[in-house]
């Protein structure tokens, strides 16, 4: 079984408030073990990616 891609988009700042990437919605933890995880985990993020993402472009950032 092919292993899915990698939902990382080269953004990789994790300074919003939950720690998920503001490009790709994983935690710092879930994007340093992704090649090591078993397709059902992967999977299981997948799930909860859309819902991070949404949630992270409804939080206002304060420069």
């Amino acid at each position: 079984m092919k292993k899915p891609k990698s939902p990382c988009i080269d953004v990789c700042n994790f300074s919003g408030p939950n720690g998920w990437c503001l490009g790709c919605g994983r935690t710092r933890n879930e994007c340093q073990r992704w090649k090591k995880m078993k397709p059902y985990e992967i999977k299981n993020i997948n799930k909860e990616l859309n819902k991070r993402l949404n949630k992270i472009k409804g939080i206002k950032f304060i420069n």
